[in-house]
């Protein structure tokens, strides 16, 4: 499934620049810890987290994920925007919590 879709069916905000939509998520992490998700995350997967703090990019760029999600309404550090930016990772947000749109992706991408 590409990132367009997933951030058209959910209304995710962005944060950053747009990066690239038309990537294919080979899957979702979930995790606040970020040596978590370097040790599990797979390339391709879109990151869903309640950080917001500049390392978040380096994670990501590192590891190559799709994007990242901000849950609970967060909003990036400005450095994370202008790192972010700067790495094309794309940074969205929502006001859903990680529960719920854990079960939203789930039920997406269980439909492609």
């Amino acid at each position: 499934m590409e990132l367009l879709t997933i951030v058209d069916s959910l209304g995710l905000r962005l944060i950053t620049r747009k990066g690239h939509l038309s990537r294919e998520i080979t899957g979702v992490y979930i995790s606040d810890l970020l040596s978590d998700v370097l040790a599990h995350a797979k390339e391709g997967n879109l990151w869903v987290t309640l950080q917001a703090h500049p390392n978040i990019v380096a994670v990501a760029t590192m590891k190559e994920l799709t994007g990242i999600i901000l849950v609970n309404g967060r909003t990036p550090e400005e450095a994370t925007i202008q790192k972010a930016n700067e790495e094309s990772i794309p940074i969205y947000t929502t006001d859903s919590p990680a529960f719920e749109l854990a079960g939203q992706l789930y039920r997406l991408i269980g439909e492609s």
